[in-house]
């Protein structure tokens, strides 16, 4: 062989290594992705912490939902809301539990990971599971490193109180992770607080309130939540803060407002769940109404038989193929099998 010939050969085994590892990476990409052709120049982007602190400059609000898997995401997506918090509360709407404590960080980071495949656009916040970030600094900036890196997320949101929590958060923002605070109802903390129970209605709760947030804003939180607590209080904290406050049961002076998804939707109907539902809540829709309806016309029409009907049962195997099926049947042996496809054909027929 001579020496060009082999480089030639050489050469194009190289190329063609590359061409099949090129293959190789696009096929786990979607199909629109790799033949949509030309993309347009200014793709919507997301959501960062510029945004938001243009927006709240400006005066404007600031949207946060919940969301716990992807249709949530693509639903949060769609409609333009600018943080999407995946939350400890996916303890209590998604897995059954009464309170938030029980959720995993492993459990956490499936949320998030699905979350993180449908909401493109939002903010991508990711809550720290209880157990996960109290007991040092390091073991909070582990678990948030996990929820950027294995869950996707943009930021971290911790429930800030104690000396030790606020330490956490200063830790984790001079890691490099940006993170939103949380005072006033702190679930994780009902064991010291004897229940979900509002906060700031006495005159040391309500400068705790204040005096909390502030001291996140001063460890580097972007924002702050305020959960349950008198608008008053509410107001002054958003007053005393340069960063903005996401109000959830704290009245229309904050910065920006967040819901839980299934309770603004109005999906859980089981008495438990309406034992739950915050009384601050709103019911923007009835879904679970719509739900319940739907799954109990789908079981009366399998009970009846009229579902599936000719429809809804599109696939069609051609008379050749379907006498020739009948014969292999009855080759085999099956003489039943073969009387029950027959009978689907006069059924059809009637």
């Amino acid at each position: 062989m001579g020496l060009f010939n082999f480089f030639t050969i050489a050469t194009t085994r190289t190329r063609t290594r590359s061409l099949l590892k090129t293959l190789r990476y696009m096929s786990n990409v979607p199909e629109n992705t790799v033949y949509g052709g030309p993309k347009p120049q200014i793709p919507q982007q997301r959501v960062t912490l510029t945004n938001l602190r243009q927006k709240h400059k400006k005066g404007e609000p600031i949207t946060m939902v919940t969301a716990y898997d992807y249709p949530a995401g693509v639903h949060l997506d769609m409609a333009g809301i600018d943080i999407a918090l995946v939350g400890d509360s996916a303890s209590m709407v998604v897995h059954g539990h009464d309170t938030t404590l029980p959720i995993s960080l492993d459990e956490m980071l499936v949320h998030c990971r699905a979350v993180a495949r449908g909401a493109r656009r939002p903010l991508l916040v990711g809550d720290l599971p209880f157990g996960t970030y109290e007991s040092s600094s390091v073991q909070a900036v582990d678990t948030a490193v996990r929820i950027l890196k294995e869950g996707g997320m943009d930021a971290i949101k911790l429930e800030g109180g104690a000396p030790s929590r606020i330490t956490a958060a200063k830790a984790i923002v001079e890691a490099g992770i940006a993170v939103m605070g949380h005072v006033g109802l702190t679930p994780q903390a009902i064991s010291v607080l004897g229940g979900f129970r509002p906060q700031g209605k006495n005159i040391a709760s309500a400068v705790k309130v204040v005096e909390t947030a502030i001291a996140l804003q001063e460890a580097g939180c972007f924002a702050v939540v305020l959960e349950c607590v008198p608008p008053p209080v509410a107001a002054a904290a958003t007053a005393a803060l340069r960063i903005p406050t996401m109000g959830i049961g704290a009245g229309p002076f904050c910065s920006g407002q967040v819901l839980v998804y299934h309770d603004l939707l109005g999906m859980l109907q089981h008495p438990h769940h309406a034992k739950v539902t915050p009384k601050f809540c709103k019911q923007f829709a009835q879904v679970g109404d719509v739900i319940n309806r739907a799954l109990l016309d789908y079981k009366e029409e399998v009970t009846n038989g009229s579902f599936p009907g000719p429809l809804h049962s599109p696939y069609k195997i051609s008379n050749d193929d379907y006498n020739g099926f009948l014969k292999e049947l009855q080759n085999l042996g099956l003489d039943e099998a073969a009387s029950a496809a027959a009978a689907t054909v006069t059924s059809s027929n009637d």
